[in-house]
């Protein structure tokens, strides 16, 4: 069923479908969705059966208990959600996660502290978001030399602040 048209449109391009397969721990728990008519991700729920404590300056995996099924020349995006970094310093441990087409694993969300108190993560607490995205595959050549650009080798803040 992943990939195939659902005959709906969004912001004038088609929806597809994702399969989705919930796992026993996730049984019970709503499935992945849009919170608003125009938000680009859909929250990934914990799948914690009690619990759990992510304490200050420390990482915790906290599983979803659900398996996807991204659809070929897609990715999964995993982002952290704004409220949790903001008002808790929760954040996505390596910034940004990947889920390739191919994988057929538990999503995993490994959060990060960066506060200085613990936060309990609850039963179907919003923890994360996921975006799909095209890819676009290419085929790396090594070469000599690269083309030449206005900004050249400038990076890390060389373009300034303002």
């Amino acid at each position: 069923m992943t990939g195939a048209p659902t005959g709906r449109m969004w912001a004038g391009k088609p929806v597809f479908y994702m399969s989705v397969k919930v796992l026993p721990h996730g049984e019970g728990l709503p499935l992945p969705e849009y919170q608003t008519t125009g938000a680009a991700g859909f929250d990934l729920r914990a799948a914690v059966d009690e619990p759990v404590i992510i304490p200050a300056g420390q990482r915790r995996v906290i599983p979803t208990g659900i398996i996807v099924e991204v659809p070929p020349g897609t990715e999964g995006c995993v982002r952290g959600r704004s409220s949790l970094g903001v008002k808790h310093g929760i954040c996505i441990s390596q910034g940004v996660g990947t889920v390739d087409s191919d994988y057929r694993g538990e999503l995993m969300i490994p959060l990060t502290n960066h506060s200085g108190v613990g936060f309990l993560v609850r039963r179907g607490d919003r923890i994360a978001q996921m975006l799909i995205s095209p890819v676009q595959r290419v085929a790396l050549v090594q070469v000599d030399e690269v083309s030449e650009t206005e900004r050249g080798e400038g990076g890390m803040g060389s373009t300034g602040i303002n």
